[in-house]
This record gives C-alpha cells, structure tokens and sequence, in this order.
C-alpha cells in the first residue's frame, strides 16, 4: 500500500471516531474541521496524482471477435486503479470509440465507466475525441456529463465554462483550448491545454492557417506557446493533452499500429515534441498504441498505448496507465501501471495438427494467428478439430511444403475470408494480375447454382 492510501485510511479512521464517539456537535464540527485540514494538508504534501489513459477504441472487433468483455474488464481495472492509487484527475487522450458510431452497448460502457472514474464529481475526468471519435457525438453530452464531473472536448477551438459542483472542483477560469480547474483538496490550481484530433480543416480553422504551404509545427507551437504564456506560470500545475501523431526530432522513427489511417495533416511538416511549451511540466498522448517516451526527462511527453492489444503487430506488448505525480514548478514523474485483463494476442506456427491443439488447450485465454505447415491442405476434420479446441482463433494460415521443406515464398492464405476474396487472391497468385468483372460474375454465377 502507498503513503497516499495510508493517510487517506487514517483520515477515514478520524472520521468513524467522530461518528461512533461524539455525540456534542460543536466537538463534532472541530473534528470535521481538524479532518478536512489533515486531508489538505497531507494532499498538497503529495502534489497532484493523475491517471492518463488513451485508444480505448469501445466496440471495436479483431476480425469477426468482439472485445467488448475484455474492454469491459480492463476498464474495471482502469478504475480500481484509480481508486487504490487515490488519483485526482484523470486524462483520457483520444480514439475512446473505434467508430464515428459506435455500437449502443459500447457507448453506455463509456459513459458507465466515466461516472465511474468521476465519483460523482468529487475526480474530474477530461476526455478529448481522437480521430476514431466524432467531434460531434463527443461534445454532444458534454452539458450531462458535467454535472457529474467528465469534460468532454471534441473540437479543438473548444471553450469550457467556468461552473462549479457542490463538494466538487471547479473550472476557474478558461479559454479557447483551455481551461484551469480548482479542486477543493488541492490548493494549487490546474491548468491543462487541450488538443483533440482535428481533420485538415478543422485544424486550419483553428491554427488560423490560410496558406496551404505553412508548416504545422510551427503554427501549433505558436498557438500552445501563446496560451502557455498567458495562463500557465509556475504557481500551478500545467498539463497538455492531444491526440495527434508526434515524434521527438531526430528521434526514432514511431510506427503507427496496424489499421490505422496516418493523420498526419497532409503534407504539412511532422509535429515535434519541442512544439510544446516549456512551461508544461506533462503531456499526455493518444493516438499511437505501444506505450513511448519522446519528451526530455525534465518534461515528460508520454503516450500512454492502448489499454488492449488491438491487432497482431502489438502481439507479445504489455499494456500500461500511466501514474502521474506532479506539483506547481517542479518535474512531474510517472509510473507504468501494468494492465493485465486482456486476452493476450499470440502468432504461432506449427507443423503438428496435434500439437497445434495441445498448445491452444494449455492458452485458452488467448487471441491466436495460427500458421500451420504440412504437405498438403488442411483437411476438413483438422480445421474442425483445431476450432473445436478454442474459441480465440482469429486467423488460420496454411502453408504448403514444397520438395519437402517449407516454401519461403509460399503466399499464406486467409481461410477465414468470403469465397470470392480468396478466389480473387488465387488468381492474382496464379496470374500476377486481378480478374476482371466478367470473370467475376461468372464465379458468382457458377457459385449461385
């Protein structure tokens, strides 16, 4: 257990003396009081604690599997992270669905789990749309989500109204893409610039760029430096937070997952992680899946990866939340928390049926892309048998021996797609070219009889 829980424990152990031994209200009143400044003081002494998390991607599927128990899962840990670590703000970077419109089911989790996170209003939660989202649909219920204490921004050129929640935190004061909060246990204020994913022309719009060669960086550097300068000097804590494809300059080269459309505004310069002020002490991140550090030590620039492996090129990844402590002019540090309720996802090759089916019956709890290599096709009793020995099989790949040994160049085949798909892919393979239409309606034709 850490020092925060410790003293938040015996904050609640004050309480249950005041309400099992004193029945005076004027002693009851000084207990309160004596409590409150207990809990103040020994929060400021910690700073502010925040859980950054992003690419959630509610309702999306891995082929014809649905993720949504394991999203709901992981969520849950999500949570209960959030409450044993005594967190006082959580950031949600961006892609919290996976499409413009998200399933019914996927968006009452959403919201289920923000009110969640947000405990009524007494933990502001900041939720930003990702290129997944639509702006739209994110703002749409930002006024209910208020009341119970979540910030939803969908546009860029966002401003959030000052309003204030009974027993809860309070937005001092805000901006176009900024807002500061107060939270009643936290004598410093909160100030946090906010950049959702924006297309080509909601980004113009914003940046104010009219001339189709200026570079992006520096128009977003300038924008960020012009809000940093005027709200966020070194009596508070200063946070940003965006979802958009950044790199460290001169960096490594930072591949976006797989599925992924790349958002980089179309020719426009690569943003740079020096585009962010100095005066911001943590940048929260969304859009890329693995977790990365591309700010310097004294400035933390994180993504924070997607709760869930979502595609087989983050197979053998470990996902993470980030923990973030920080107070008013000083360097935020962060911890990796291991989030562990998601089926891992594993490509495996073999060429034993029957040890192919021994290994899914010892992983059960697995997403698996499974090779298999014989001398001839698969038979239909094999492929029944290896479905039969897990529900988790995404892919099946066959691969043919040729002369005995495994074909370097053998194309691998996806059985799981319709017939037409894989008779397009045979004679692109046999043929170096697509077939035509009329070839194609005559497949249909002679498949229809």
């Amino acid at each position: 257990m850490n020092k925060g829980t410790k003293d938040y424990s015996a904050v609640n152990i004050f309480l249950e003396f005041r309400i099992v031994f004193c029945n005076d209200h004027k002693l009851k009143a000084l207990l309160n009081r004596d409590c409150l400044r207990i809990f103040v003081h020994q929060r400021i002494k910690m700073g502010l604690k925040i859980l950054h998390t992003a690419d959630w991607h509610l309702g999306k599927r891995l082929d014809s599997i649905s993720r949504m128990e394991e999203q709901l899962n992981v969520l849950n840990e999500i949570c209960e992270i959030a409450d044993a670590e005594n967190v006082d703000l959580v950031l949600i970077a961006g892609d919290l669905f996976d499409t413009f419109n998200p399933p019914v089911e996927s968006i009452e989790l959403f919201y289920r789990v923000l009110k969640r996170l947000a405990r009524n209003g007494e933990r502001p939660v900041i939720a930003i749309a990702g290129n997944h989202d639509s702006p739209d649909r994110v703002d749409a219920t930002d006024p209910l989500a208020k009341a119970c204490g979540i910030l939803l921004i969908g546009h860029p050129n966002a401003i959030v109204q000052p309003f204030e929640l009974e027993d809860g935190f309070k937005i001092t004061q805000s901006d176009e893409s900024f807002l500061e909060l107060q939270l009643p246990h936290i004598e410093f204020p909160i100030r946090v610039i906010h950049t959702p994913y924006a297309n080509e022309i909601r980004l113009k719009q914003f940046l104010g760029i009219e001339d189709k060669g200026t570079a992006l960086h520096e128009n977003l550097k300038e924008k960020w430096e012009s809000i940093a300068t005027k709200y966020c000097d070194e009596k508070g804590v200063n946070l940003l937070i965006s979802h958009l494809f950044m790199m460290q300059r001169n960096g490594e080269l930072l591949e976006e997952p797989d599925g992924e459309k790349a958002i980089k505004v179309g020719n426009a310069d690569v943003i740079y992680s020096d585009a962010i002020p100095t005066q911001i002490q943590y940048t929260a991140l969304g859009h890329l899946h693995r977790h990365h550090q591309i700010g310097r030590e004294t400035h933390p620039v994180v993504y924070s990866g997607s709760p869930l492996c979502y595609s087989f090129s983050e197979a053998g990844q470990e996902k993470y939340a980030m923990l973030v402590e920080v107070k008013p002019n000083t360097t935020a540090s962060y911890k990796k928390i291991l989030l562990q309720a998601g089926r891992a996802l594993c490509k495996k090759t073999f060429d034993d049926v029957e040890k192919a089916i021994a290994w899914l019956h010892e992983n059960p709890y697995t997403l698996v892309e499974l090779t298999l290599i014989s001398d001839t096709f698969l038979a239909t009793d094999d492929l029944k048998n290896i479905r039969n020995a897990h529900d988790g099989i995404v892919y099946i790949i066959p691969k043919i021996r040729v002369n005995g040994s495994e074909n370097k160049d053998a194309v691998s085949v996806n059985l799981d797609q319709d017939i037409q798909a894989l008779f397009v892919d045979y004679f692109k393979y046999k043929h170096q070219q697509d077939p035509n239409d009329e070839l194609l309606d005559l497949f249909d034709e002679l498949m229809n009889q």
